[in-house]
């Protein structure tokens, strides 16, 4: 009886096959399975599982979730705490919500349950060795061979690779990095007078080394603080959130979780697909360069993603299927892309002048009323210095 349903699984085509189940990969699952196409996720975890982010809902975040989804929000955001290396702070409050805080394991196991409410199967504990799309394992040219690890082979007629920044996925379709960051996180469990303290209100400091930044975001009775720096300055990044840690007052407590992960964004030219294979999110190097922001990436190249798998699926030739694969590379590239392009500009901006960029968003109301406005999502970077004449000559005039 076993032998014969792996044989009749062996047979199965899947139209779409996602690897990876975080935001991105669920993503493109949802989409993929409301379209009534067969969907199957593959993810080499046990879920709901830990993962190393700040866990901020920001507007673009928001407006990509499927219809209908609620957010587990910990927090909701009113006031945010500026600080230059722990000098110079400078509270700015707002009376609408700025941007949202989430525990990365409910959210993600969350997206997951929506697209397997829309149709798609999921299979945990499963690891991608590798994808073929020529060779023996591939029956034909409409098919690609999804590798396990343990010999096992699925076929699809699209795979979308999501499977983070040290992708498998993305090492096949040729994805191409130019920035690569450390990450350091702590999840501190506080008492409740420390955690009043900090309800509603963020900390953002702008950190000793270029480029590098810190954050303090509460859930409840738990803060997560990290910081962030270039990759090859471990010992420095780790004596940054120590003495992060130690100035807030923070050093008594035990945290629950210390992780670290690197973040790569990928470089202009690098390629998005390879044949019948997407790459989305972390492991197409999608992320705000500046901020390092990746949930709204993930989830909205996911959907692009997965609404392209969908239309890769249905090609009848390659001729075709390259086409929907350069079709879904340019409306990443015209959306995402050029949001990315004006985040590299402020990340070389905010290297080589944290101060400036410290005083403008602390005392000048319109740095201030446009950051609150991007992470409400009412408007994005990109927008900001394409519709407003000044930002754009200020940028301008600081490439130069």
């Amino acid at each position: 009886m076993s032998s014969e349903k792996s044989a009749d699984d062996a047979r199965q085509v899947w139209d779409v096959v996602v690897v990876g189940a975080g935001p991105a990969g669920a993503s493109a699952a949802y989409a993929a399975a409301v379209a009534g196409r067969s969907v199957l996720v593959l993810e080499k975890a046990e879920l709901p599982r830990y993962k190393t982010c700040g866990g901020g809902i920001i507007g673009p975040s928001r407006d990509a979730l499927p219809p209908g989804f609620e957010l587990p929000l910990r927090d909701r955001v009113h006031a945010v705490t500026f600080t230059l290396d722990g000098k110079f702070s400078r509270t700015r409050r707002s009376r609408k919500t700025l941007f949202g805080l989430i525990n990365r394991p409910e959210f993600d196991q969350q997206l997951v349950e929506y697209a397997q409410k829309a149709g798609a199967e999921v299979r945990t504990g499963v690891t991608v060795a590798r994808v073929e799309q020529h060779g023996p394992a591939v029956p034909d040219r409409r098919t690609v061979a999804v590798v396990l690890q343990g010999g096992e082979t699925v076929l699809a007629r699209a795979v979308v690779g999501a499977d983070g920044s040290a992708s498998r996925i993305g090492a096949h379709v040729g994805v191409k990095l130019d920035q690569v960051d450390l990450g350091l996180e702590a999840e501190i469990p506080v008492p409740a007078t420390v955690a009043e303290d900090w309800a509603g209100r963020v900390l953002i400091d702008w950190g000793p080394m270029p480029g590098s930044y810190g954050w303090v975001f509460p859930k409840g009775d738990t803060l997560t603080v990290g910081v962030i720096s270039k990759r090859g300055e471990g010992a420095a990044t780790k004596r940054y959130l120590e003495d992060f840690v130690a100035r807030l007052g923070l050093a008594g407590f035990e945290p629950s979780i210390s992780s670290g992960h690197l973040t790569r964004c990928r470089s202009d030219d690098s390629p998005l697909s390879r044949g019948r294979v997407l790459v989305c999110g972390d492991a197409a190097g999608l992320l705000e360069p500046w901020t390092r922001e990746g949930i709204s990436f993930a989830l909205r190249s996911g959907r692009l993603a997965g609404e392209w798998a969908v239309r890769i699926a249905e090609a009848g030739d390659a001729v075709d299927a390259r086409r929907q694969a350069l079709n879904y590379a340019f409306a990443v590239k015209a959306g995402l892309g050029v949001e990315m392009g004006v985040g590299r500009r402020m990340l070389t901006l905010f290297e080589r002048r944290p101060g400036l960029l410290h005083t403008a968003i602390t005392t000048f109301r319109p740095a201030w009323n446009a950051f609150a406005k991007i992470t409400r999502g009412s408007t994005t970077l990109a927008e900001l210095v394409r519709t407003h004449p000044m930002a754009g000559r200020v940028l301008s005039r600081l490439d130069r």
